[in-house]
């Protein structure tokens, strides 16, 4: 476990020094979050029909995923485990007195953590200053915010856990490109962040709600807005970690028997 925590309080360190970084990141997410809100702005002015999310509800929504993009998106990766993995130098990583698994789990969270520290704030604070329909509001309840810290926490361990699959199945493909396409076209479906999850037709949530990706994303963030009440939330929060305990023990299992069959030499 020291190994861990010094490999993640590195890692941290490091990814809080892409400052330039994280302000090209805010201005890029704040022009994508405006041309979001404003088809559903133009989308809501045109129905005719009462929807299952209010746009105040959506705005929240919309800003909290610019806000918190790095620990939601699975396309943000380590391409230094990629050429650990595809070049040979896995061997290094083999000799560590530690597990292969916990220790780049430790160094993405890391990674993502500190990436969406240097963010998440500027943004939520611009956006709250805005307009109406446009501007983030605060959470429905103290209680909902306490729910949506402890949802997004969780998410982001879980998001974690599937990115880790990806690393794993470079082992096999010795080409990151397939799989990352993959877990992250689907992942963004499916996490609502393409198409919010209450906007889908009856059949396809059905499949949503069957997989994990909407506990990142969607999960949390209708908490804070109150779409999804506290009440309702606690009834999830088992599923949520039922989930974490399952990718771990699955990438656990398959990083193991991938390592069993390694070729150092050229990956």
């Amino acid at each position: 476990m020291r190994a861990y925590l010094s490999i993640f309080r590195l890692r941290f360190s490091m990814g809080l020094q892409y400052r330039t970084a994280a302000l090209a990141g805010i201005a890029t997410q704040f022009f994508w979050g405006f041309i979001i809100l404003m088809v559903f702005v133009a989308f809501y002015g045109q129905s005719n029909v009462e929807l299952p999310i209010s746009l105040g509800q959506l705005s929240d929504y919309v800003w909290l995923q610019q806000a918190f993009l790095a620990f939601i998106v699975l396309w943000f990766r380590d391409n230094e485990l990629f050429q650990l993995i595809t070049g040979g130098n896995i061997a290094y990583e083999l000799c560590r007195p530690s597990g292969l698994y916990g220790f780049w789990y430790a160094k993405l969270l890391a990674q993502r953590l500190s990436g969406g520290l240097l963010r998440f704030f500027p943004i939520l604070l611009v956006a709250a200053l805005l307009p109406e329909p446009y501007a983030l509001h605060l959470p429905a309840t103290p209680a909902a915010a306490f729910m949506f810290l402890f949802a997004l926490a969780m998410g982001l361990l879980i998001l974690v856990s599937i990115s880790m699959l990806i690393y794993i199945s470079t082992f096999v493909t010795m080409s990151p490109a397939g799989s990352l396409l993959l877990f992250a076209v689907l992942g963004e479906f499916f996490a609502g962040m393409i198409i919010p999850i209450p906007l889908m037709p009856d059949w396809m949530r059905t499949i949503v709600y069957a997989l994990p990706f909407r506990f990142v994303s969607d999960f949390p963030f209708r908490i804070y807005s109150g779409h999804i009440p506290v009440a309702d939330a606690l009834r999830l929060v088992p599923a949520q970690l039922a989930w974490l305990v399952g990718l771990v023990a699955i990438g656990k299992y398959t990083m193991a028997r991938a390592l069993r069959k390694v070729v150092v030499q050229g990956g």
